[in-house]
């Protein structure tokens, strides 16, 4: 089984971490069933978050009784120290624990520091001193706020997207984490759901100069997880087909598309802004019959009541022009209707 150091933190994990997120959407005993599969499979390292609804709670309810053999990172989105406890309080009390092994500050638009007003930085501080986080980390989707974080010397993780539609900026953060001694945690590792084939993604993640990179893939379903468990014994080897493939998906999914990340949410005309801007590629990279359906019909008819107030574009970690990209994919998606 492949296993990577997690920079100066000293955990180890294995190459398949669980990316907490989709458990929020399937019931609660479905939910503690695939944590503990997961688990007894020989994954041991978990991610959620305070924003993932009701995903700590479920993990909570898994791993009560097996907490100190696994890793568990969280996050919060607070902007000041009082919500920073009200958050921490809340994530320890959900998840069973009495201390969290990496806590990361939930992709903020800049990159949290002693002194800088917010009491954030301060906050993590203390929190690791009470022992109630071993690890302070920082997630985010911007390569500037990204690097700051890296040369800091603050942050002892990084959580990141990163997968083979990676661009060559991309790949300098990840190299900076190595050369820092920083944990690199690999998020949006299937791009969102574009990358479908994830014996590529695992295979292109298990090269040597990846070697200090901890995915955490996004599981909804036993099928999905049963993939991955299946790649710790017999791990797929990056031939000529998979690397024919990635290169057809780095053609098709260069440029700018949506992520789906949602950060630009919630839309204020109603529009699901992270499937309704990208769905151009959806409909040509998934079976067409869910997104055509009268449902998504309704759903991608709201783009013409968009208010072009701009928030989704403000919000938007990658600088997408997103009320232009949703009319752009709105015009394609009527074609498939004809």
């Amino acid at each position: 089984m492949d296993r990577v150091i997690l920079g100066k933190t000293g955990l180890e994990v294995n190459k398949n971490g669980f990316g907490a997120l989709p458990v929020q959407r399937v019931e609660k005993k479905d939910a503690v069933y695939l944590l503990q599969k997961a688990f007894y499979g020989g994954i041991n390292y978990f991610d959620t978050a305070r924003g993932y609804t009701d995903s700590e709670e479920k993990m909570g309810a898994a791993f009560e009784y097996t907490r100190d053999r696994i890793v568990i990172s969280t996050k919060t989105m607070a902007g000041d120290a009082e919500k920073f406890w009200s958050d921490l309080h809340e994530s320890l009390r959900l998840l069973k624990t009495d201390y969290i092994d990496i806590y990361q500050f939930h992709n903020p638009a800049f990159c949290p520091k002693p002194g800088d007003g917010t009491g954030l930085y301060e906050a993590a501080l203390e929190a690791k001193k009470q022992g109630k986080i071993r690890h302070i980390g920082i997630t985010n989707h911007r390569i500037a706020v990204a690097r700051e974080a890296i040369e800091s010397g603050l942050y002892e993780t990084l959580q990141f997207p990163f997968s083979y539609l990676a661009a060559e900026a991309d790949l300098k953060i990840v190299e900076a984490c190595r050369e820092a001694g920083m944990g690199f945690i690999a998020m949006k590792a299937l791009s969102g759901g574009l990358i479908h084939n994830s014996a590529c993604a695992y295979a292109y993640m298990n090269q040597p100069q990846f070697d200090h990179v901890a995915p955490i893939w996004g599981i909804q379903r036993e099928s999905e997880l049963d993939e991955f468990l299946s790649y710790q014994e017999c791990p797929p080897v990056l031939d000529g087909k998979m690397k024919a493939e990635m290169d057809a998906d780095r053609e098709q999914l260069s440029g700018d598309f949506c992520r789906g990340c949602g950060y630009c949410m919630p839309c204020p005309a109603g529009i699901e802004i992270n499937n309704c801007a990208r769905i151009s590629l959806l409909l040509r990279r998934a079976p067409q019959a869910g997104w055509l359906s009268e449902e998504w019909q309704e759903k991608m008819k709201k783009i013409e009541g968009c208010l072009n107030c701009g928030q989704c574009r403000s919000r938007c970690p990658y600088g997408l022009d997103t009320p232009k990209l949703l009319v752009k994919n709105y015009e394609d998606y009527k074609t498939f209707l004809k």
